[in-house]
């Protein structure tokens, strides 16, 4: 069985018990450490040693950057090339400074690589860089920053190029964790808990999937018989228009009957917008979950939508803020129908069984759910849809 593939990119001289130590720790979780000092490396004789750093990333899973006091080896032209720095630009910020061929460090291509291809980097540096680093943010453009002497950095012409590697890998669009730390400890700590809970997000992320899989694939089997079911059980001149209204219905009606609308027959004649119809039944606000960082972040509800009632309860919905625009537009042309389309759509929608579980009704405020599930934000800090 295959285990994870951890590539280490790091200087090598001045971290190197950091380097053995993380390897241990790697192989008690069962991944499999790729370290250059520790001969992992396939070194094809036909390249360059730093060119075949940059090809086996490629080959990795993860990537776990250290940056310490050195700059590290100064990258040959060969494996240079082997970035993709244009792919890199559209995605992240300038790299302009890292395309200097004179400045650029193999640390810093492996990097650069685990980015071109999509592989997730964690960063990890000594708090003493780091300092240093904030101090070199703070002054870089005075005239002093050439006179200031950086305590943590080992060679001071290589102070720029280490800070502003850092930078670039915290302005980056995604993917720009950045962890500090002075033991071997600390790194181990970090990555245990981002590790386990991305294990955990991946696992809830593919429950999420197959269910909505097997909703669309119930629903496609279930299509063929609903329309057939529909023509040949309703007697009227305007078959087709009516079969199509019920497919095309069916999410707007089991939307209204999540309501717990009481006289539903007021709906077949209706002609209130869409705005006053939620008006009607109590709606007044709706919020979009992914506004309220405790929803945000919680599996197919946090891509949901709030609706908040005039007596300061509320509905949790799956539907996201999109779909029920779409709604919207659905209802506008449900009542420029005729009246008796209307009504046989109606009652034929109303004969099916609703899916259930779209929508939850608290008899709360959204702020006492928030304080009871959450304990943080109040709800005057959401922002509104209207």
């Amino acid at each position: 069985m295959a285990g994870i593939r951890v590539f280490v990119s790091s200087t090598c001289y001045d971290l190197n018990i950091l380097r053995s130590q993380l390897r241990v720790f790697l192989n008690s979780l069962g991944y499999e450490p790729m370290m250059s000092d520790f001969n992992d490396i396939l070194y094809d004789p036909r390249t360059h040693t730093h060119t075949s750093c940059v090809d086996e990333v490629s080959n990795c899973d993860i990537l776990v950057l250290i940056i310490g006091s050195r700059f590290g080896g100064q990258a040959v032209p060969e494996a240079i090339d082997k970035i993709n720095f244009e792919g890199i630009e559209k995605n992240d910020i300038n790299v302009e400074m890292l395309k200097n061929q004179d400045k650029v460090s193999i640390t810093q291509l492996e990097v650069l690589k685990a980015i071109e291809q999509s592989i997730p980097v964690y960063t990890f540096i000594e708090q003493k860089v780091w300092h240093d680093h904030q101090l070199y943010q703070k002054n870089k453009s005075k005239a002093i920053i050439k006179q200031i002497d950086f305590p943590s950095i080992e060679k001071q012409d290589t102070a720029e190029y280490i800070f502003e590697f850092i930078n670039f890998v915290r302005l980056r669009s995604k993917g720009n964790n950045i962890f500090t730390f002075n033991k071997i400890d600390d790194i181990e700590s970090v990555l245990k808990k981002q590790w386990s809970s991305y294990f955990q997000r991946l696992l809830s992320e593919q429950r999420y999937n197959y269910i909505q899989g097997k909703k669309i694939e119930n629903l496609t089997n279930q299509f063929e018989d609903l329309k057939t079911a529909i023509l040949t059980s309703i007697g009227s001149n305007n078959q087709k228009e009516v079969a199509m209204g019920v497919v095309k219905y069916r999410r707007l009606f089991e939307f209204i009957q999540a309501l717990r609308i009481i006289d539903f027959n007021s709906i077949k004649t209706s002609i209130l917008t869409w705005e006053d119809l939620l008006e009607e039944y109590g709606i007044v606000k709706v919020l979009d979950c992914r506004e309220i960082d405790e929803l945000r972040e919680r599996g197919p509800m946090g891509r949901g939508s709030i609706l908040l009632k005039d007596d300061d309860t509320f509905y949790l919905c799956r539907y996201s803020i999109e779909v029920i625009n779409e709604l919207s537009l659905d209802w506008g042309t449900f009542t420029r129908l005729n009246n008796d389309t209307r009504s046989i759509i109606a009652d034929a929608l109303s004969e099916i069984p609703n899916r259930g579980i779209m929508m939850s009704y608290f008899r709360e405020s959204l702020s006492e759910y928030i304080e009871r599930k959450y304990k943080k934000y109040s709800i005057s800090e959401y922002v509104v849809v209207e």
